[in-house]
């Protein structure tokens, strides 16, 4: 059920096969770490104006690293029920694959995780399928 939204600065100019190579380590990681059904995929990228985004450039980064104006954001909106450590090894995944994939800083890669009770959410036809059939539920 994971819903993810990731923002980039258009002055990384990443070509469309890309965007699927990079929305596919997503989806794997999430399948591996979060244990994500394969269908369950919906993404989002969105670029953004690189003037538009205003970061602090070593907040909370360890060892002297900054952030650059290449900064991306990973926005997950996921049901509740993960434990720390699966979102740790989630965290560590999707910096490691993402800024490989792009030859980009792992500081760059910023990821914030929302969870959302089951009952917020509706996959179409103004259903909430996660609640409808109890057996799904902490299913997702």
């Amino acid at each position: 059920m994971p819903f993810v939204h990731v923002y980039y600065s258009e002055d990384l100019s990443i070509k469309q096969e890309k965007l699927k190579k990079i929305s596919l380590d997503i989806h794997y990681a999430l399948m591996e770490h979060f244990n994500v059904p394969e269908k369950d995929y919906f993404q989002l990228f969105i670029p953004y104006p690189s003037h538009n985004m205003f970061v602090d450039p070593s907040y909370l980064l360890e060892n002297g690293e900054e952030r650059t104006e290449n900064m991306l954001h990973i926005a997950i909106t996921c049901g509740p029920g993960r434990t720390i450590e699966q979102k740790k090894s989630l965290y560590q995944a999707l910096a490691t694959s993402v800024s490989k994939r792009l030859n980009i800083s792992a500081a760059d890669v910023f990821i914030t995780l929302n969870e959302t009770p089951l009952e917020n959410w509706s996959f179409g036809q103004g259903v909430a399928q996660m609640v409808k059939d109890k057996s799904r539920i902490g299913k997702d």
